[in-house]
């Protein structure tokens, strides 16, 4: 018995991946950027983001492949890149906000901003890490 439990607590542990914040979704539709953007919550373009439920767009430099949505969730931040990960980049494939769902242009697919998941999509949205630190909230990966 003690030999079939310690096999089943190896084989347990050696399932699970190191959680180091990152997601390898091996999307084929969505190349690799360095994110590392630090907003202020006190700026007027960001002050919506004290406020849960509200959400903002990132554009420019460091703001991954087509841009940042970052949102309150109420208990904290989330941060997804822009690009509709089930579509090749294109002319349509920047998404935009509608409450608290990301919509796809391309193919009207909608995303929950809490999780970056579309209900039978095999992709989510690329996530990136918050760290709040005060007023600043850094996006990085």
């Amino acid at each position: 018995m003690k030999k079939f439990l310690m096999v089943t607590l190896f084989g347990m542990l050696s399932a699970c991946n190191k959680d180091d914040g990152m997601v390898n979704d091996n999307n084929p539709y969505l190349p690799s950027y360095s994110v590392n953007k630090t907003i202020n919550l006190g700026w007027p373009s960001y002050s919506n983001l004290q406020f849960a439920g509200n959400s903002v767009f990132i554009s420019g430099a460091d703001a991954g492949i087509r841009g940042i949505i970052v949102f309150n969730t109420g208990s904290g931040f989330t941060a997804f890149d822009a690009a509709c990960p089930n579509q090749a980049l294109s002319s349509c494939s920047t998404m935009q906000i509608n409450g608290a769902m990301a919509v796809c242009p391309c193919d009207d697919k909608q995303y929950s901003l809490f999780y970056g998941t579309s209900q039978g999509m095999p992709y989510p949205m690329r996530r990136y890490n918050v760290e709040v630190n005060g007023n600043s909230l850094t996006i990085f990966n």
